[in-house]
């Protein structure tokens, strides 16, 4: 029993180690992350080997793990630029990006864990200055806005396209315009949906008044292809063909045969 202790104690010790080296070896991996190795008594950072992903990990005590988030993340942004005029203009726009998951230990190495700020943001900075300084506030204000935020989108990805991250989206969220840039384009703007709403009714008047005319033209011909085709024959024939009819009628009538004009029957009737 007085020996146990003296047992004992190296037995402990050894635990407390142990214990020690896990916790310093224990690397875990959360959700929607990846880590990269640094091995410190080997080739630094590793880079030929996918990075380590979610979950428990066992490593080298002398070793280290950076961590990085490997989901899709959004960089929004404020931003003072210049339009083809030279006016003032602030955007907010938003980057949706993530890291390129394979590549992420030569990511680790040549740009670290302030990917972000080292590249994305002057990338998306530099993009907007120039794709905005082609075009006018009217631009910024009308339609060309989704064809600005696609070039803005494509120049940011090419200045990014080797630095191992993934850019997926940009949005400009908002454009604003100096006031009295602002109210000008408005007003311009207010004038030009006037000026075709006036268009549009004289339009249509004049294809009103085209439609009369051509009914009109249209009512002529028929008169005028009907009258030509009227003869004393055909009178003669359509008024003996009324007489037959009107004298089947119960109404009371005299008809006097080859009394009228053109030797058309004459009706005498109660009126």
């Amino acid at each position: 029993m007085e020996k146990l202790p003296k047992i004992a104690l190296p037995i402990v010790f050894a635990a407390v180690v142990a214990i020690i080296l896990i916790s310093k070896s224990a690397v875990t991996i959360e959700s929607g992350e990846a880590g990269v190795l640094f091995k410190t008594f080997g080739d630094g950072v590793v880079v030929d080997e996918p990075p380590m992903g979610e979950g428990f990990h066992i490593v080298a005590p002398w070793n280290k793990v950076f961590v990085y988030e490997v989901r899709q993340q959004e960089l929004f942004e404020k931003m003072k630029v210049l339009s083809s005029n030279g006016l003032e203009i602030q955007i907010d726009a938003s980057a949706w990006y993530e890291p390129v998951y394979n590549e992420l230990g030569n990511l680790h190495q040549s740009l670290g864990q302030g990917y972000l700020q080292r590249v994305i943001q002057p990338a998306i900075r530099s993009a907007a200055r120039s794709v905005i300084g082609r075009y006018t506030p009217d631009d910024l204000y009308s339609t060309k806005r989704d064809a600005i935020q696609v070039e803005i989108f494509e120049e940011t990805k090419k200045i990014l396209e080797k630095q191992y991250v993934q850019l997926n989206e940009v949005l400009v969220r908002d454009v604003t315009l100096p006031p009295t840039i602002k109210e000008a384009i408005e007003r311009k703007l207010k004038q030009e949906q006037e000026s075709l709403e006036y268009e549009f009714r004289l339009e249509s008047a004049r294809k009103e008044a085209e439609k009369v005319i051509i009914e009109a033209q249209g009512k002529a011909d028929a008169n005028r292809i009907l009258s030509a085709s009227l003869t004393d024959k055909i009178l003669q024939d359509k008024g003996i063909e009324a007489t037959i009819k009107l004298s089947e009628s119960p109404n009371s009538k005299v008809i006097v045969i080859g009394s009228g004009k053109d030797g058309l029957p004459i009706i005498l009737g109660d009126n």
